[in-house]
């Protein structure tokens, strides 16, 4: 997810708060940003976060919606509509509407 980053360059909370759609343990998280820049994935630079490839993610192919009850991994709110992100590892989701754009750096 951190490789697929939209945008420049992201201070490190942004960074944090996607991260913390997979995981809130601060060890956890840490190890994520750690092994994403030993991975080359990510150039950490004091506060600010960059994403190393430069592949980021389609929103029209590798983000996909589906109708339903869901709960928001960001926010928790209840979302009909759920968006999903295609990733490697595989689908990572259900975000509203204004979080996948907040977690996939469009925002």
């Amino acid at each position: 997810m951190l490789a697929r980053l939209e945008g420049g360059e992201l201070p490190l909370p942004a960074v944090i708060d996607r991260i913390e759609t997979i995981t809130t343990h601060p060890e956890t998280t840490r190890a994520i940003l750690e092994e994403a820049e030993k991975r080359g994935h990510i150039v950490r630079e004091g506060e600010t976060v960059k994403p190393a490839g430069g592949r980021f993610l389609r929103f029209e192919s590798e983000v996909v919606s589906r109708d339903g009850e869901f709960e928001c991994r960001r926010c928790g709110a209840s979302v009909s509509t759920g968006y999903f992100m295609k990733l490697e590892a595989g689908e990572h989701g259900p975000f509203g509407s204004s979080c996948i754009r907040k977690v996939t750096g469009r925002e």
